[in-house]
């Protein structure tokens, strides 16, 4: 069985974002194929799976430039006999290039964005700076994984990368089916219930961190431009916006009420506004990687409108009906979107297949073992 270290320089546990949940569900299904051993921060809580959390980082902003961490993550190495070394995110490339080199061990780079394009994307003057250092890491890593077919063709070129070494290692759902109408009709009864909405208005939904920029971008998108367009069709609706972080100036959107516009901040449990929604709506057209938002709406059976930015890394071969991709910065052809959509068809049994965990950890095992 294979034996793997990896290194993740932030806390995931207990895992709240897509990116923090992320790295604990593809390591709880990891690990029922490898020995898995997870180099982490001290206040990281309890794994949910069969692998060993060790305390090695801090959490100060110098851990990223800390030279004694070399010899940490060395006895970490030594200690679980590892044959191969991860690093989540290019950043602690050269931790993971010289303790690779020292003890002999594989290299193994998750890229969860090409980070140099989405720092470049959102206007970030460092981002060639990025673009180096992010080269040096995958050329020196024996083995990369990447979220998106699209992020690895872009990396092999812009990188020049043995395509060989690439794969793609998507995120993943747990659910292996679609929830039953039953429990889709009590979540929108409450939703209706807690906001006072009437039982014939299409229920949209937004959600995402406001205050990660491409997410408040996206969403200043929709309430100036996409709702002003789409409120012009006189049809009951309302649009749930969820997340946290949005700006002060913004005044909780209180400007948007009388436009059909509903803010319910940070929810304990999205899953709730997942099942009890009409429609998803995402016109993010800044970032990278997957939108790991989308793959969990499709994963509740919701009809998702995306931008294509937004649906990257999703092949619309496994979504049916269900995801409706316009084009970025079109708000006339995503309120006809909007006014046009169909929510009376089920997700394909092909979509689960293709975003499972387990088959995803089972991938990346085989790929490691040299089958591919």
């Amino acid at each position: 069985m294979q034996s793997i270290v990896s290194i993740v320089s932030y806390t995931f546990l207990p895992a709240k974002t897509g990116g923090e949940k992320g790295i604990a569900l593809f390591y709880k299904y990891l690990s029922r194929y490898c020995r898995l051993t997870c180099a982490g921060t001290r206040a990281n809580g309890k794994p949910d799976g069969n692998y060993t959390l060790v305390p090695v980082f801090s959490s100060s902003p110098f851990r990223y430039i800390n030279p004694f961490l070399v010899f940490r993550i060395r006895r970490v190495v030594k200690k679980a006999n590892a044959g191969f070394l991860e690093i989540e995110h290019p950043y602690f490339g050269w931790l993971g290039f010289i303790v690779s080199r020292i003890t002999g061990t594989k290299l193994i780079v998750h890229s969860h964005n090409i980070e140099y394009a989405r720092w470049k994307t959102i206007g970030k003057w460092w981002w060639p700076i990025m673009k180096g250092y992010e080269q040096f890491t995958h050329r020196k890593a024996h083995y990369n994984f990447f979220k998106t077919e699209e992020d690895r063709q872009s990396a092999i070129a812009a990188f020049g990368l043995n395509p060989a070494c690439c794969t793609v290692i998507t995120y993943g759902i747990e659910d292996d089916k679609i929830p039953p109408d039953a429990e889709r009709n009590r979540c929108q009864a409450m939703l209706r219930q807690q906001y006072g909405i009437s039982e014939n208005a299409t229920l949209f939904l937004f959600n995402g961190s406001l205050n990660y920029s491409p997410n408040l971008l996206a969403l200043q998108e929709l309430l100036d431009k996409i709702n002003p367009l789409f409120e012009k069709q006189g049809r009951p609706y309302k649009l749930l916006i969820c997340g946290k972080g949005l700006p002060e100036p913004m005044n909780g959107l209180k400007d948007y009420a009388s436009h059909n516009v509903v803010y319910a901040g940070f929810v304990d449990d999205i899953s709730i506004y997942f099942k009890g929604a009409d429609v998803f709506v995402n016109p993010v057209t800044e970032g990278g990687g997957i939108q790991t938002k989308l793959v969990e709406a499709l994963s509740y059976n919701l009809t998702v409108i995306s931008s294509r930015k937004g649906a990257t890394g999703i092949p619309l071969t496994v979504t049916g009906d269900k995801l409706q991709v316009v084009d970025n910065n079109d708000p006339q052809s995503f309120a006809r979107a909007m006014a046009s959509v169909r929510t009376d068809s089920d997700l394909p049994v092909a979509f689960f297949e293709h975003f499972n965990w387990d088959n995803i950890a089972a991938k990346a095992s085989r790929f490691l073992a040299g089958d591919r």
